[in-house]
């Protein structure tokens, strides 16, 4: 979001920095297409933005004050769609060119000038995030003569979807990203890294979903480099990739079985294992290291179920102004009695709970009330110092 330097009220702000600033991105193209984010109470980023910090409830009208901290100001989501809006108003006030075509979001809707005819394929619409709503944007836009699209975005999800969305224009069409800030800012041509990647690109966002985005974790010191290494040597994922990528009702076992193995290799690139559970054994024997073994299986398929249903029910249907999407609850997600999704991580028991024989004590003067064995109501073992003599 553009920072309100020294402007007193939004009123100055949105007539000094934000109009100035797309009048410049005006001057080069016939048609800008504005594409604000949604802010739902029944969101999966729900608990990551409480964790943020909250700030104060401002009102966006012309002549309120800038707030002093503008961080704080757009930690709140009201605050933002309110500031969306109100400049979104600005804007299409300026706005007389009738030799070009604006099109903005105003939340489910769209707005545009001069009015567009039809506006079925881009509303309503009920995608939560700008960085798919672009991609819809840019389609329509591909669908009605304009053949060179350049998107803004700090964002590597944009990234992956503009690449797989590429596949799906015109090959006379381009698709450009202006990405990154200051010195990291570069143009991406998306259409060439596509021709480049064939197949792999169309699996491109599932394989981003289940290796790690905003709202699916990681595997513990494995990034996105060792994961394509690994993608690289087992091609047949890609086939698996592509079956999850088109919302599926369930996840195949066959499909499964490849990630599984995908996984396994992904921690131990010369392991022969393809039972994931058991790749974790030879590993812990090994490093001794719970951070350094991948999941149980039963945490994996969780965790894919999280990948599927952004990767292949949101990420999937990005065409879609609004898609159908599945409960969350179905697909890795539990809700908090405060109403927020939080990953459902596995259905076995804690390991604290489960391995709760695994406890020793290190008395060596016998065993009291301060043993850790006695506190936990077990008898003592050959693990503690006492080697079980004490009882």
């Amino acid at each position: 979001m553009l920072k309100p330097s020294a402007s007193k009220t939004f009123e100055e702000y949105a007539q000094q920095i934000f109009i100035p600033y797309m009048s410049t991105k005006l001057q080069t193209v016939s048609r800008l297409d504005l594409v604000w984010d949604t802010y739902l109470a029944d969101s999966l980023k729900g608990s990551t933005r409480a964790k943020r910090g909250q700030g104060v409830r401002r009102r966006v009208v012309a002549a309120a004050a800038i707030p002093g901290n503008w961080q704080n100001f757009l930690r709140v989501d009201s605050n933002k769609t309110e500031l969306f809006r109100f400049l979104s108003a600005a804007l299409m006030e300026w706005f007389d060119q009738e030799d070009k075509q604006l099109v903005i979001t105003d939340g489910e809707a769209v707005l545009s000038k001069p009015l567009l005819p039809d506006l079925t394929s881009l509303a309503p619409c009920n995608h939560e995030e700008a960085d798919s709503r672009m991609l819809l944007h840019a389609s329509h836009a591909g669908q009605h003569g304009h053949h060179a699209i350049l998107i803004r975005t700090v964002d590597t999800d944009v990234v992956v979807l503009a690449v797989s969305l590429a596949q799906e224009l015109q090959p006379e069409d381009e698709l450009w990203l202006a990405f990154g800030t200051g010195q990291s800012f570069r143009y991406l041509a998306a259409h060439e890294i596509a021709a480049g990647l064939g197949q792999k690109a169309r699996a491109l966002p599932m394989f981003h979903a289940l290796t790690g985005c905003d709202t699916v974790s990681s595997f513990a010191r494995h990034g996105k480099k060792t994961a394509w290494a690994v993608w690289t040597v087992l091609p047949e994922l890609t086939e698996a990739l592509l079956l999850l990528s088109s919302a599926p009702r369930d996840i195949p076992d066959d499909a499964m079985r490849i990630i599984e193995r995908f996984v396994i290799l992904l921690y131990d690139r010369t392991s022969k294992c393809t039972d994931i559970d058991k790749a974790r054994r030879k590993l812990f024997a090994r490093k001794n290291n719970v951070q350094l073994i991948p999941p149980t299986k039963a945490a994996l398929e969780e965790h894919v179920k999280r990948a599927v249903y952004q990767g292949g029910h949101v990420w999937g249907q990005i065409l879609l102004p609004a898609p159908e999407l599945p409960p969350p609850t179905d697909w890795g997600w539990s809700r908090t009695g405060e109403g927020q999704y939080t990953p459902y991580w596995t259905r076995l028991p804690e390991a604290a709970h489960s391995c709760i024989e695994l406890v020793s004590c290190k008395c060596k003067k016998g065993c009291v009330s301060r043993c850790k064995c006695k506190k936990a109501a077990l008898q003592c073992t050959a693990l503690c110092v006492c080697e079980g003599d004490c009882t």
